[in-house]
């Protein structure tokens, strides 16, 4: 393409920054400047490039973008524009773009700043363009001083209010309830409660064509996805539901600065928790604490995966295994039953036994059997004597934590003894390098380690002072859970919700001896607010002690015969047989079963679930 034929591009861009300066650097003065300076010098085949409220960090603007493509084409011969920074603000990136203009022969004009690159270089071309970058630097330094400044003061930073709430007409910095949402906020921590995941919930919500936040927030006049097609307002991903369980702002809470932004890319990037600011109960809450706290705990725990039949238990992620600690995960039984069991996750691993030495088996049935009945017991003895109870859990903690709470306190005095110590020392060895009792050198590796140390005994005292405040808010824990409890007037269903509810954890021990029908296997179930809690018993009659002793005996002297027959089979060579014997009648068993629903007409999948 002729030199007379070539674009000659007209490049204007406005950033909301730039507004505040007033009509001179608005988009239709520079259009005019640019216009007027084109037909002075014959400047011929223009076209306008035009990018409105985008920063001149960015250099992924539309319209810029489009020009450059031009000039790599080879179809724009000269770039006029009103001044180097309405080019850009980042001294890099604007040398980077002159350079590519110099090689493809393309004219540069900056009417303002006196830039004409087809008769002279300007040296003073590279310092106007940092100090392009400074302005913008500088300009943001200030927009975050004041966004600083709002967000200590306890007002919210965020431009919206979280999807639950909606911003109050008569004041703009409170966030008031949005009653149709919040529903839909409680319904989604009440499904976690039952056990179901993120993807879970967002397929529930989807098919009941309930709006996704975003879509509910564009109708409420928010304009954040203002860019979005939203061809299909249902679809809820698990990413939104597993967000809406971690936010804090459902508890009532102010939480800023959870993200912050760098003046050049514009893009969000989150921040450590440690350097979130919170202001509690700032506004109404949707979600109480208590359910908040089970939420986390049960979203902490292992990801709840279906099991082979499409069925998500549980008690997974609540049992832990004596021995090693790992966490144990649900099976089901070979046979036609397909009964749940718990094992522990660590035997298995290659070499099998090197990380744990036994499976700790159980069957899942027996768990919650077990929590039904000591649920139905807790309620029993609360509906009896509820402050016997309190006070059992008080003096229970007291044994258990007493002792240390003391000994931290104890340290807490020290670490703060030991503070103004140093305090005293720093001010000592000044004087000493002002006096020059001790040179400088010295001084700086003695304040260095006196520092060091300081900085490691405020933070203990910080840890101290929390572990105290915690203990001393825990004493009533006992009436949380009497609350908890009466919730229910009788445990005569277990559900997911109340299993997690009620129950932290549980540690399954190995039995006492294996591949006995007999055999004792202890389990231990920390409740939530109470821990492993152990009921009063009554102490027995001696009529009764007898009794049991006698059962004891004789479940005994039945175990003795049985090993000493496995032994005897096991020394002739007969065990071999005995086990081939019984494995033939519990295929002949199973053989029959099949028969019988053959005849019956029952599919297979129907007994399963019969079973």
């Amino acid at each position: 393409m002729r030199n007379y034929e070539k674009i000659t591009a007209l490049y204007e861009r406005l950033s909301r920054d730039d507004e505040l300066q007033g009509e001179s650097n608005s988009i239709v003065n520079q259009k005019k400047i640019l216009e007027e300076y084109a037909s002075k010098n014959n400047l011929s085949n223009i076209i306008h490039f035009t990018d409105d409220g985008i920063s001149g960090t960015q250099f992924d603007r539309p319209r810029f973008m489009a020009m450059m493509n031009g000039v790599n084409q080879g179809n724009i011969g000269c770039i006029i524009v009103k001044d180097m920074s309405r080019l850009g603000r980042d001294y890099l990136k604007v040398g980077q773009c002159m350079e590519i203009l110099r090689q493809k022969g393309v004219r540069l004009i900056a009417i303002n700043d006196n830039v004409d690159s087809f008769y002279r270089e300007d040296d003073f071309t590279p310092f106007r363009n940092i100090m392009n970058e400074w302005y913008a630097r500088d300009t943001s330094r200030k927009i975050q001083s004041t966004f600083r400044s709002k967000g200590e003061s306890g007002k919210h930073t965020a431009s919206s209010p979280p999807y639950g709430y909606i911003k109050d007409e008569k004041d703009k910095d409170k966030w008031i309830v949005d009653e149709k949402a919040a529903e839909i906020v409680r319904r989604i921590f009440n499904l976690t409660m039952q056990g179901n995941g993120p993807y879970r919930i967002a397929k529930i919500l989807e098919a009941e064509k309930i709006d996704i936040p975003a879509y509910h927030q564009q109708k409420l006049g928010y304009v954040l996805h203002q860019s979005k097609n939203f061809e299909y307002p249902y679809r809820w991903c698990s990413s939104t539901i597993a967000s809406i369980l971690k936010k804090q702002e459902y508890l009532g809470h102010t939480v800023n600065f959870k993200t912050r932004k760098h003046f050049k890319d514009k893009k969000s990037k989150y921040v450590s928790e440690d350097n979130w600011l919170i202001f509690e109960n700032t506004h109404e809450a949707i979600i109480d604490q208590e359910i908040f706290d089970n939420v986390q705990r049960i979203r902490g725990n292992v990801k709840r995966y279906p099991d082979g039949w499409g069925e998500y238990h549980s008690l997974t992620g609540l049992m832990y295994c004596a021995d090693c600690g790992s966490k144990m995960y649900v099976h089901r039984t070979s046979n036609y039953k397909n009964i749940p069991y718990y094992t522990c996750s660590a035997y298995t691993k290659v070499p099998c036994g090197t990380l744990c030495p036994s499976a700790h088996r159980i069957k899942a049935e027996a768990v919650l059997n077990l929590i039904q009945e000591t649920l139905k017991d807790l309620k029993k003895y609360l509906d009896e004597d509820n402050e016997a109870f309190i006070r059992s859990i008080q003096n229970e903690m007291e044994e258990k934590e007493k002792v240390e709470i003391e000994r931290q306190r104890v340290r807490l005095i020290d670490s703060k003894s030991r503070i103004q110590e140093l305090e005293r020392l720093m001010c000592r060895i000044y004087e000493d390098m002002i006096l020059e009792k001790i040179p400088s050198s010295r001084y700086e590796i003695l304040n260095s380690q006196y520092e060091t140390e300081q900085r490691a005994l405020s933070k203990e005292i910080k840890d101290l002072e929390l572990t105290i405040s915690r203990y001393e808010k825990e004493t009533d824990r006992a009436r949380k859970f009497i609350s908890l409890i009466n919730r229910y007037e009788n445990f005569d269903e277990l559900t997911t919700t109340m299993i997690n509810e009620f129950v932290e954890k549980i540690i399954i021990h190995e039995r006492d001896r294996k591949g006995s029908q007999n055999s004792k296997q202890k389990i231990e179930i920390y409740f939530n607010f109470i821990g492993n809690y152990e009921l009063p018993t009554e102490e027995l009659t001696e009529e009764e002690r007898l009794k049991l002793e006698e059962e004891e005996r004789k479940i005994n002297e039945r175990k003795d015969r049985l090993h000493q027959n496995y032994l005897k089979r096991k020394a002739n060579g007969k065990q071999q047989e005995y086990e081939e014997r019984y494995k033939a009648r519990r295929e002949q068993k199973k053989q029959e079963k099949l028969k019988v629903l053959k005849r019956g007409g029952i599919p297979l999948s129907e007994y399963k679930k019969r079973d």
